[in-house]
């Protein structure tokens, strides 16, 4: 299947997620896997949260956690394994960094196994798994 990028849809609307596609992918991730899904619920209630939607379908969700001020960290990020590798991914976290909201915060992430796509987006890897992203205000003087 291929996706064109112009008919995906990128929404932070929390009516639009589909709470069962999230909580099955979270089921098969390594980071929350064990999560039960009330806490996944709870989770969403207080974040804010990305959903990516092709054909009404949605197939990528991302949360953010954030004091609106300073900081979020960004978590919770996948695209259903059907649609990966065109870019959605990129396509979100493009999105989520270039928000009014965040782009003028810090950013924090733990990831694993994808530390060569936050790089593009000019996170930094502080450690094996943390990585940061400085502010724009303060990497573009």
């Amino acid at each position: 299947m291929t996706v064109k990028l112009n008919e995906l849809n990128i929404s932070d609307d929390k009516s639009l997620l589909d709470i069962d596609t999230i909580f099955d992918f979270m089921q098969r991730s390594y980071w929350a896997n064990r999560r039960p899904k009330d806490k996944i619920k709870k989770s969403i209630e207080n974040s804010l949260c990305y959903g990516v939607y092709y054909g009404g379908k949605q197939v990528g969700f991302a949360r953010v956690v954030t004091d609106w001020a300073t900081m979020y960290y960004l978590c919770d990020v996948f695209i259903d394994e059907e649609y990966r590798g065109q870019g959605i991914g990129k396509k979100l976290i493009e999105e989520i960094i270039s928000s009014e909201n965040l782009k003028n915060l810090f950013g924090y992430l733990g990831t694993k196994d994808a530390h060569t796509l936050y790089e593009q987006y000019d996170f930094i890897r502080e450690q094996e798994k943390v990585m940061t992203r400085i502010p724009d205000f303060l990497r573009n003087k």
